[in-house]
């Protein structure tokens, strides 16, 4: 019923701790009250600000967050059998605790982005997600970033979907240029995507490998803007290659 599929309140609201202050001395109730409206701040904080806190959260805090999700999504309604073909059903305990019972997923219709009925907590947990990725990627150095989705893929996987999402957009770039990094996923996405990779060796400059920015625009004014689809960098390797400076090959 529509009454059963009502978004719970937290287990301690208001009403809870004013029943709880018959049983236990009132002032240890509000200073209880206190402490879990401070984590409750947190929440709401995110919500409101969309970006990563200032400050980590405690493990406690992102516990109880995660439950407040979680039991925002219908297979964890109190009194709800689900026997739908779409309703979350998780035989093993241990899986269940394990991903804090979220078991419903996201999406819907074949669109991952969006919002499923059955699933509000999930699919706002998605929201926050992209939202944190999309904070994160303009702190890293892009930020006219209009947005970000996190997807459940490995890197090599995540590359490729991008770079086919690219190439539907600009299909006579059939060109990858590539600052080398001792790394298959992104090659092998390169080419999984039907794309030719141009290598750019690095520079030694110092104790480490750099992109050579230089070679790069010699690429690119070689086989011509209209020809390369992108410049594919990374923010994280391993030593003695440098992370890329993301603004500098970008900005070609």
């Amino acid at each position: 019923s529509s009454e059963a599929r009502e978004t719970p309140e937290p287990v301690m609201n208001a009403a809870n701790f004013a029943l709880a202050e018959q049983l236990v001395n009132p002032q240890y109730i509000r200073q209880g009250a206190q402490a879990r409206h401070a984590r409750e701040s947190l929440l709401a904080s995110l919500l409101a600000q969309r970006r990563l806190p200032d400050s980590g959260w405690d493990e406690l805090s992102i516990d109880l967050a995660l439950h407040e999700l979680a039991s925002m999504d219908s297979n964890n309604f109190l009194g709800n059998a689900g026997v739908g073909e779409r309703e979350g059903r998780v035989f093993c305990p241990l899986v269940a605790r394990r991903h804090y019972r979220l078991a419903h997923g996201i999406g819907r219709s074949g669109d991952i982005a969006e919002t499923q009925p059955k699933a509000a907590g999930s699919s706002l947990l998605l929201k926050l997600a992209n939202a944190l990725a999309l904070d994160l990627l303009r702190r890293a150095g892009a930020p006219s970033l209009g947005g970000a989705l996190v997807l459940p893929l490995a890197t090599g996987m995540s590359i490729s979907l991008v770079l086919l999402a690219m190439r539907k957009l600009r299909p006579a770039a059939t060109h990858v240029l590539w600052p080398r990094l001792d790394q298959k996923a992104c090659l092998k996405a390169i080419l999984l995507a039907g794309l030719t990779p141009v290598i750019i060796p690095g520079r030694l400059c110092g104790d480490q490998i750099e992109t050579d920015v230089e070679a790069l625009k010699a690429h690119l004014t070689e086989l011509g803007a209209e020809r390369v689809l992108c410049v594919l960098s990374s923010t994280s390797c391993f030593a003695p290659r440098a992370s890329d400076k993301v603004i500098d090959p970008h900005s070609l």
